[in-house]
């Protein structure tokens, strides 16, 4: 069989996905032809650098400007835009389309929205036969992900798939499989043995603050708070500035990370985490069965994925400095809070997405 996972290396999320569905399957099914494909490389070269560059610019020059841009793609009676978006993505992903119909897969899978409007256009044009699946990687659903040639969407949770059936897919279409994400993410760990991996102590309460892929978010002032009151592990991500601040600053009971490969161990070592609302952090926060405090999400998925988790009755989200210092103090000393809250996280999470897809193939 020949499977074909697709993303658009535009944020990291859709990559991180695509990847975790690709590595659970070639795991899984080693005589398969299964190929992992990013779709801006198969566009010219200035549209590439402008769909990934543009985010980027976006989510840290500009956040107002992608804000309007998610909202009006999302309003009623915006099938016009849409329609232009679809148009301007197939006219530059020919040779991505020249590949597909070239190797014709008997399945592909999509973690972006970009590749399914240009497969079902294929598919409606009789050129492709594949089986296509869509893989959401928010909890809430933007219009662009809905494609007519879609066979089946994989969603994050019950509120995803109950908005698409509003969007007119059929529920026998629609598989609540979660958001995918690396199998480490749901190994047991000792979280007394993962302090001491990094130097803390063992029983003391501890905080995790991550800052998503952009290192976003007031981490300087969080720490300045809270760290007299209880260990803190920071990842500043890609941003290089943040980090050499807080190494200069020398926080007691704090360790400060750069980019890290294993944020699965420090969620193990951690209590309480806070975290922007993306979706793959987030799956990996349930599937941690970590509460999380919310901040700085960006206007528009991020804002979707906060509302279903406070649909949910999971986490919170703080606006300000002194809020998150009284969120975090009041989870610390009211244990029994917590541990509700970890009850409903057992329910809600799903971190065997990857998994569930191939069985679902099979």
């Amino acid at each position: 069989m020949k499977i074909f996972i697709v993303y658009a290396s535009a944020g990291a999320g859709h990559r991180k996905a695509a990847e975790a569905i690709f590595n659970s399957f070639r795991n899984k099914a080693s005589s398969d032809d299964i190929k992992l494909i990013d779709i801006l490389d198969k566009t010219n070269f200035l549209f590439a650098k402008a769909y990934a560059g543009g985010y980027q610019f976006l989510i840290n020059h500009a956040v107002w400007l992608w804000a309007w841009l998610f909202n009006l793609t999302a309003a009623k009676g915006s099938s016009f835009i849409a329609a232009a978006i679809r148009t301007i993505d197939i006219l530059n992903a020919r040779r991505f389309s020249e590949f597909i119909i070239r190797e014709q897969p008997d399945i592909v899978i999509s973690t972006h929205f970009m590749p399914p409007e240009i497969l079902t256009y294929l598919k409606l044009q009789g050129k492709i036969k594949s089986r296509l699946i869509t893989v959401i990687t928010d909890f809430g659903v933007h219009p662009l992900w809905v494609s007519r040639g879609t066979d089946t969407y994989a969603v994050a949770s019950s509120l995803s798939k109950e908005y698409l059936i509003r969007e007119g897919v059929k529920a026998e279409d629609i598989r609540e499989s979660g958001i995918p994400i690396e199998e480490k993410f749901s190994k047991g760990y000792d979280k007394q043995a993962e302090r001491k991996k990094i130097g803390l102590e063992p029983d003391k309460f501890t905080l995790l603050i991550t800052t998503g892929s952009f290192g976003i978010g007031p981490v300087e002032e969080i720490i300045a708070c809270l760290h007299k009151e209880m260990q803190i592990i920071v990842v500043c991500a890609k941003n290089a500035k943040l980090y050499k601040i807080l190494q200069e600053r020398m926080f007691p009971n704090t360790r400060i990370f750069a980019f890290v490969d294993n944020i699965n161990e420090l969620m193990a070592a951690s209590d309480i985490v806070i975290a922007k609302p993306g979706g793959l952090t987030t799956s990996e926060i349930l599937s941690m069965e970590l509460v999380p405090v919310f901040i700085s999400p960006i206007p528009g998925q991020e804002t979707h994925n906060l509302m279903t988790m406070q649909q949910f009755g999971i986490g919170k989200y703080a606006a300000s400095i002194e809020n998150i210092k009284k969120i975090v103090l009041d989870y610390r000393d009211n244990p029994d809070k917590m541990k509700r809250e970890k009850e409903i996280i057992k329910k809600v999470k799903k971190p065997y997405a990857a998994e569930d897809l191939y069985n679902a193939i099979r």
